[in-house]
């Protein structure tokens, strides 16, 4: 299984949405500019103020299929359709 270069305790965003209220994670970005990582879900109305800062453990505990990401590069980012279909993996633009 693949581990996170992270430690577990490192800051990563995702959404009130993904943290409080159980949606799946089906969005992931990597991004390049400052190897921040961040996790939502498919909700379209996410502002400033629906982001959390969460540790990294958290998220793997919320949904351990994210370790599939753990190498994505910097600069990348991954979705899938639903909780049981595979990554698709892309280069941000």
């Amino acid at each position: 299984m693949k581990k996170f270069n992270e430690e577990m305790n490192v800051a990563v965003f995702t959404t009130r949405y993904v943290y409080r209220e159980g949606k799946p994670i089906l969005y992931v970005f990597h991004h390049d500019e400052d190897g921040a990582w961040e996790f939502i879900g498919s909700d379209k109305s996410v502002n400033e103020t629906d982001y959390m800062i969460i540790a990294l453990e958290e998220i793997i505990k919320l949904d351990p299929s994210v370790l599939e990401l753990a190498d994505l590069p910097l600069g990348w980012a991954a979705y899938r359709d639903r909780t049981d279909a595979p990554w698709n993996l892309y280069l941000m633009e």
